[in-house]
């Protein structure tokens, strides 16, 4: 297996005029493994994955994908390349059945010329087949996906990215709303993920969440790498720490008595 990151940034920097979301962002993504982006409200998170996704552009910076230098203009080329992106609103209408939501923007079609027609057939069948393969029994994909929990709407959006040849997904805070049952699905699918050899990205404000999935660890803290970090390398309490605040959040403690 090639040691070549699927991701590789070095030294990414973003301003929006005299705004400066990315001051020098430095992170690697391979192949089988989890990197857990941490940091707290503006530490530059949306702002690394947008460029990443190709909604934005670096100011400066390389970005390396299978260690090539790419520069995307536009979310489909990164798509394209096999970067997909699961944000917390899931790109879903809720109305519309499981089924057009999981192929939305990709429908097969059957017939010729102006006769085509789309192949629910099929794509009912893929549907259920794919959401089976992660635990989730779907009896009728034409049910509006509106009536899935929000745990099994997070795995259709992820079980989709997949399906449509990912290389990297990345997570947009995918258990920022969920309960412990749901939580505890989006985390087991995503092991999933990581055994079929994705890289993935995951995004939270989530500590506990981070370190029952993820292998490694970068903590941005306002548009800086704190630094990157293996499992075995970092405490979950030295992790959290050091995401909210480190010495700061200690001192805060023994002022009120251990209380924080």
């Amino acid at each position: 297996m090639t040691d070549t990151p699927l991701i590789e940034v070095r030294n990414l920097a973003k301003h929006f005029g005299p705004v400066i979301a990315l001051s020098g962002v430095s992170m690697k993504v391979r192949r089988g493994e989890v990197m857990c982006l941490l940091g707290d409200n503006g530490a530059g998170k949306s702002t690394l994955i947008k460029t990443l996704a190709g909604v934005i552009r670096p100011s400066s910076g390389d970005f390396l994908l299978d260690g090539a230098p790419v520069a995307f203009t536009s979310p489909r080329q990164a798509l394209d390349s096999g970067i997909a992106t699961v944000y917390q609103d899931l790109a879903m209408i809720p109305l519309m059945s499981i089924t057009r939501n999981f192929f939305m923007g990709r429908e097969p079609t059957r017939g010729i010329g102006p006769l085509q027609f789309i192949d629910f057939k099929h794509c009912n069948a893929v549907a259920r087949e794919e959401m089976h393969r992660i635990g989730i029994d779907i009896r009728d994909p034409s049910h509006a996906v509106g009536t899935l929990s929000g745990g099994e709407r997070q795995c259709v959006a992820i079980a989709r990215a997949v399906y449509f040849g990912a290389k990297v997904l990345i997570l947009d805070e995918p258990t920022s709303a969920l309960g412990v049952a749901q939580t505890s699905m989006v985390l087991k699918y995503v092991d999933q993920v990581r055994r079929k050899g994705l890289g993935v990205i995951f995004i939270t404000h989530n500590v506990r969440h981070a370190y029952a999935v993820g292998d490694a660890f970068t903590v941005l803290d306002r548009g800086r790498t704190l630094g990157t970090y293996a499992k075995g390398e970092i405490s979950m309490d030295s992790l959290q720490n050091l995401m909210a605040g480190g010495k700061e959040l200690q001192t805060l403690s023994a002022a009120l008595g251990g209380t924080v």
